[in-house]
């Protein structure tokens, strides 16, 4: 039992004695001890500090560290130190722009410059510093000198009087009201915390030691003067305990100890209250006269256990503040410091910057610092995203809108507000007087990153959805954000930034098909009055008046290749769109783009791949089918068109793209709403293919050497050939395969019933603006290519035949037929000759005979058999020792016995109308 009561003895009087200590504890003890504590001891230890004290103490362990280190000469551990003080007096920043840099902090900047200027001065000390050290006194010299300039005059006043100014804190000390109860006794170390400390009274009438005001008051003084009397009868309990020495003492002492005391009802129930766990309500009472008694005093916060604090938001300026533009720039820098921060709440930074803002504005400082301020509020909004793939939020794009258009009212309805990137911080002028305001930033570049991440937010968006409806109707705002920029920056902007406004504008518009010009180009009035017409004709000019206008502008004005490129290619494409071919051809010629896009980078190839695209498009409209068809040879042939195209990414494995390329890509992306039907592209991309290939595949029907105009579309045939059983078609490509196949045989109205009917129409005919012109230009063309198809194919059947009949079964007029026969005539495609009396068309027995065309394939198939015999024989001679000299083309000569005399196509020679062998045969002597 003695055992027992001696061990609690023990421990009850050492935790009573340490509540009196007043030693700071290290940082790391706390978590120790609070684990050791039970919730009784832990609820009477409880003690509420103010913001002041806690960070006082935080500031003065640390200099109590450095101190020690300076004492040891541990340069390495006096910097991380100094690091780490620096760091805890910013976060002290509110309260030491209350109270005033304390004392003890610039006694300790004055001393340790002067302790690391004495280390430096010693040679022979440093030589015997190891590097670390070595390095650290460098270091901590470089920003020690560095960081003082700062408290010049705080630190100069220290140095003339240091005995008073320690003096003048020992005496603020025990006056301060919001100070904590825990420092180290020691008096001979000058880095205590005794000048904000408050001491403990001496003693107290057993009277008062138990008194506590009722009333909640809530005076400081009181509330502490209880927790001490509490430790202090603890401590007169516990000292009694300790006196024993003997084992029989000390059990009769602790007996004495725990027997119950009649010394008056209060401390009865104040021992009561100690020994069990004060229940929930009583807890909260007590902790709500706590709070009385904090809000009289203010700046004071309560303590949890586990819980974090949330903080009230704090105040933009003390109270009694002269608000004017120096103290504002101040607190906006202030609030800048903390950008790109981690842990920094980019949200709150949005809302301190709207409420320094609002302040400005009630203050009437001037428009200058307004224009400031919401340069960096727009700022913010875009940094709210850390993530360069993320997207705005609807409720921050929206605040980026506003504030951009009231950033613009305000340099519309002040004149005398001049903006730049190259105007200085220095140089600033915020202040209202007789010269106008400079304030530092580019207010294009907020616009430019605007119409960027809007172009984000509409990538992002699921193109069916009602959202992206609703997202597209905020480019009004944005287009008229960008209209008003730019008549802003035509009277006070550089020809660099007009340029690039214009461009922003161009792309709003090159896209976009201006029906309004197209209808009154038609002269429809449909059904409006005359009135309504003349209302929409005073809207405003024609997109291609404005196109012509800002390409001009950046033609001859514009400095750097990429923005003229891609206003070029916006003047392309918006002429193909309005099938101003001949203006469109043109233009492309003449830039040369063709020549060098490839060394462009991918949004501009984007953008010329999609204009090539238009450019065909307009073609086929045009009726230029063979100009059409090689504009989107490159595109088509490919298979990648959706994703040249900027519209989709194919799958592909991850060892042609990895997970980032992917990412850059989507980034590339073109918005849904400028998207270039690919149905419609593949479409014309076919017509256009079988216009040319059905013709040339009957006019050279028997030629071994025919090349392929378009691989796709021979796919395409091969594809519905290998197909065991032929139904009606249904998709797109089976409609022009099935009208290629009826051309074949000249039954040009078949063809006309695949490619035109109402699925076809409803699925790409009806897409164009001008339908009805393309389906009977269309016609026409069917008519043309199956006459020509016809004529190649049976002109070995007739000696003549008549035009008239001709006329009649492709339902042409007798001078188109005329025209067609003589052009095949001219360009020596159809053996024949016009019989111009009778109207009828004589053919000429000069084609060979199936089994000439037989032979004349064979002979072809064996030189070129022989010729891949004599490269391989060749190649493998090289390889192993090379026994034959190499000519300058690389082929291999002995005694010119190989000699050959080749046309350019090394195969047959046509002269005069007969075949000749030309591969193997030298004109001046056979070599066989």
């Amino acid at each position: 039992m003695s055992r027992f009561f001696a061990t609690g003895s023990d421990s009850e009087s050492e935790e009573s004695s340490s509540a009196d200590e007043i030693a700071p504890k290290a940082p790391g003890t706390t978590f120790k001890q609070s684990l050791l504590l039970s919730d009784d001891e832990e609820d009477t230890k409880r003690v509420v500090r103010s913001a002041k004290d806690k960070r006082f103490e935080e500031l003065t362990n640390f200099i109590k560290t450095i101190r020690n280190a300076m004492k040891i000469r541990d340069m390495a551990k006096c910097l991380e130190e100094f690091e780490q003080l620096c760091r805890a007096f910013l976060k002290s920043k509110t309260i030491v722009d209350k109270e005033g840099v304390p004392s003890f902090y610039i006694r300790l900047l004055a001393d340790l410059e002067d302790y690391l200027n004495q280390l430096w001065e010693d040679k022979e000390g440093k030589k015997k510093m190891n590097k670390n050290n070595a390095k650290a006194l460098s270091t901590l010299r470089q920003k020690i000198r560095k960081y003082n300039r700062d408290y010049e005059t705080e630190i100069s006043a220290y140095k003339e009087n240091p005995q008073e100014s320690a003096d003048e804190e020992e005496e603020k000390g025990p006056d301060d009201s919001g100070s904590s109860s825990d420092s180290d006794g020691e008096g001979g170390d000058d880095v205590t915390a005794k000048s904000f400390l408050k001491k403990k009274p001496e003693a107290s009438s057993e009277a008062s030691k138990f008194l506590k005001s009722a009333k909640g008051s809530g005076d400081e003084s009181s509330s502490s003067d209880d927790e001490d009397d509490e430790d202090w009868g603890s401590d007169t309990v516990d000292s009694g305990s300790e006196s024993s020495d003997d084992g029989e003492g000390k059990s009769a002492s602790l007996a004495m100890v725990f027997l119950k005391k009649t010394q008056g009802p209060e401390k009865s129930s104040e021992k009561v209250g100690k020994k069990k766990k004060p229940k929930k309500k009583e807890r909260l009472e007590e902790e709500a006269e706590e709070e009385g008694g904090e809000e009289v005093e203010g700046g004071w916060e309560k303590v949890k256990g586990g819980v974090p604090l949330v903080k009230e938001k704090p105040k933009m300026f003390a109270k009694g503040t002269e608000i004017n533009i120096p103290v504002v720039v101040k607190k906006l820098n202030e609030i800048l410091q903390a950008r790109g921060k981690k842990g920094t709440d980019r949200a709150a930074q949005i809302e301190l910057l709207h409420a320094l803002s609002a302040i400005t504005a009630e203050n009437n400082l001037g428009e200058g610092i307004l224009v400031k301020i919401r340069f960096n509020i727009i700022a913010s909004l875009y940094d709210y995203n850390p993530n360069l793939a993320a997207f705005m939020k609807a409720d921050m794009w929206k605040k980026c809108l506003d504030c951009i258009e009231e950033l613009l009212d305000i340099l519309f309805d002040n004149n005398n507000i001049f903006i730049g990137e190259n105007i200085a911080e220095d140089s600033e002028n915020l202040a209202i007087s007789d010269q106008p305001f400079r304030v530092r930033g580019c207010i294009l570049t907020l616009v430019e990153r605007m119409d960027e991440e809007f172009t984000k937010i509409m990538q992002n968006t699921d193109p069916h959805s009602q959202e992206y409806v609703d997202n597209l109707k905020d480019e009004g705002r944005v287009c008229g954000i960008i209209d008003r920029l730019l008549n802003y920056l035509e009277t006070k902007g550089s020809t660099e930034e007009i340029c690039r406004v214009y461009l922003r504008r161009i792309m709003h518009t090159y896209y976009k098909f201006d029906y309004k010009a197209h209808r009154r180009s038609l002269g429809l009035q449909g059904g409006e009055s005359k009135s309504e017409q003349d209302q929409e004709e005073s809207e405003g000019e024609d997109s291609a008046v404005i196109m012509d206008r800002l390409c001009k502008f950046i033609y001859s004005k514009d400095r750097t290749d990429r923005i003229r490129t891609c206003a070029i290619l916006c003047h392309i494409y918006h002429h193909a769109l309005h099938s101003r071919w001949y203006q469109a051809r043109d233009l492309m010629l003449m830039s040369h783009l063709q020549d060098n896009i490839q060394h462009a980078d991918p949004p501009v190839q984007i953008l010329y791949n999609r204009t090539m695209v238009q450019l065909g498009i307009c073609a086929f409209r045009q009726g230029m089918i063979k100009d059409a068809h090689n504009a989107l040879l490159d595109i088509q042939s490919s298979g990648r068109a959706k994703e040249l195209l900027g519209q989709g990414l194919l799958m592909r494995n991850m060892q042609e793209r990895n997970a980032e390329q992917e990412k850059i890509e989507k980034r590339r992306q073109v918005p849904f709403h400028m998207h270039i039907n690919l149905e419609l592209l593949e479409c014309v991309y076919l017509v256009s293919a079988m216009l040319l290939e059905i013709p040339y595949m009957a006019a050279h029907e028997f030629d071994a050497r025919r090349r392929m105009i378009s691989k796709q579309f021979h796919h395409q045939l091969r594809v519905g050939e290998r197909q065991p059983l032929l139904g009606p078609p249904e998709s797109m490509r089976e409609h022009v395969v099935a009208a290629s196949k009826a051309m074949k045989m000249g039954d040009w109205r078949t063809c006309h019933s695949f490619i035109i009917n109402e699925k076809m129409n409803s699925k790409v005919w009806d897409l164009f603006p001008e339908t009805q012109r393309v389906r009977e230009m269309l016609v026409r063309k069917i008519q043309e290519e199956s006459l020509r198809t016809y004529l190649f194919t049976y002109s070995s059947v007739y000696d003549s035949i008549s035009m008239q009949t001709l006329s009649e079964m492709f339902e042409l007029e007798i001078p188109t037929v005329h025209s067609i026969i003589s052009k095949m005539i001219i360009n020596e495609e159809l053996m024949a000759s016009l019989d111009q009396p009778t109207q009828t068309v004589v053919m000429h027995r000069t084609e060979p005979t199936s089994l000439q065309n037989m032979a004349l394939q064979l002979a072809e198939k064996l030189g070129s058999l022989v010729e891949n015999n004599e490269r391989v024989f060749d190649l493998k001679q090289g390889v192993y020792g090379g026994y034959f000299n190499r000519d300058q083309k690389g082929g291999y000569q002995q005694n010119k016995s190989y000699n050959r005399d080749r046309d350019q196509k090394g195969g047959y020679q046509q002269k005069q109308g007969g075949y000749q062998r030309g591969g193997y045969r030298n004109q001046n002597q056979s070599n066989y």
